[in-house]
């Protein structure tokens, strides 16, 4: 008898596959897939964070990156749009501003009655073979004081413009010269431009403090007595007037008390004021005693007057105010 094959009598082959004997726990079926929102695990809530911060900081840097030379190339042109000069330029600026204004004072000071003068004076300012009247035609007569340097304008080690403040006649006035140095010696480089100086600002109105009139009155006799001891200078009459440990040194003998015009207490403590004061000095011309047949009716030969406003911090000591401080008033009360 044939013997049939162990093949055919398994099983799993000859029956249902589902009468197989599993020889593993069965696996749990799959729930179907449902789209949740995300929670937040991991951490993942700190990375995204962290990348915004990152690009933020990115973000200024770039900015900052780009603006900062923009503001250093805007901040370098002046007012009038003229480069400022660097500051290692080399140029000797305290000594080309005293060239400068020495050079104003000869060069607008001039007189056609002797044109010479001005002319040999100029001689140490210009170059040779500039001519030595530099733009004067020889005639008229001009007269500038009160010469000041006001700004310089560097270009480089050798070469700058240097703008002088001068008056004449009623007006204030700029001159603009341009120099050229080289191993610390100058000379000026080109014609002069007289230029406007803006004139006086506008001094807004102000109002007067609340004043303390019963003290004004009480001051009066006071004051009169300190400022005539202050134009004397005589310091035992000042320190009858002067507050406890304050010294206070007069004017020499050089002016007079002509007259106290106004005195200006303000309401305030009971041992301390600031009291605005304007008084009349007359000047005596130095030379007056030396011209005793000098002709009464001459105003020349009269003492000059002239007002002044003066600061005074007072103190009470006792029943007495007494000076601590003399200062020139800040500005006119009104």
């Amino acid at each position: 008898m044939a013997r049939r094959s162990t093949v055919q009598q398994d099983p799993r082959i000859a029956g249902d596959p589902e009468s197989y004997p599993p020889t593993d726990p069965p696996l749990p079926e799959r729930e179907p897939m449902r789209r949740r929102g995300w929670s937040g695990g991991g951490g993942r809530w700190l990375v995204w964070t962290g990348r915004a911060v990152l690009w933020a900081l990115i973000v200024v840097i770039v900015v900052n990156g780009v603006r900062a030379p923009f503001e250093r190339f805007t901040s370098n042109q002046g007012a009038t749009g003229a480069p400022s000069a660097p500051a290692d330029s080399g140029f000797p600026v305290q000594q080309g501003a005293a060239f400068a204004n020495q050079f104003a004072a000869v060069y607008l000071n001039f007189d056609g009655t002797n044109p010479e003068q001005r002319d040999t004076r100029l001689t140490d300012f210009l170059a040779d073979g500039v001519e030595r009247r530099f733009g004067w035609n020889g005639s008229g007569r001009m007269a500038a004081g009160a010469i000041q340097f006001h700004s310089i304008e560097v270009a480089d080690a050798n070469n700058a413009r240097v703008q002088v403040s001068f008056q004449s006649g009623a007006r204030r006035w700029l001159l603009s010269v341009p120099i050229f140095q080289a191993d610390g010696r100058f000379v000026v480089s080109g014609l002069p431009a007289l230029l406007p100086s803006g004139g006086a600002a506008g001094l807004p109105a102000i109002a007067g403090p609340d004043r303390d009139a019963n003290l004004e009155d009480q001051l009066r006799q006071t004051l009169e007595g300190f400022f005539r001891a202050y134009a004397s200078g005589n310091a035992a009459e000042l320190k009858l007037y002067a507050a406890d440990g304050a010294t206070i040194e007069g004017l020499g003998g050089q002016f007079t008390l002509a007259q106290l015009n106004s005195v200006v207490a303000p309401l305030g403590g009971e041992t301390g004021r600031d009291v605005t004061v304007t008084v009349t000095w007359s000047i005596t011309a130095a030379d007056a005693a030396a011209v005793p047949t000098a002709d009464p009716a001459d105003p020349a030969a009269q003492p000059a007057l002239l007002e002044q406003a003066y600061l005074l911090t007072m103190e009470k000591q006792g029943d007495k105010w007494l000076v601590r401080q003399v200062q020139g008033a800040s500005r006119s009360v009104g």
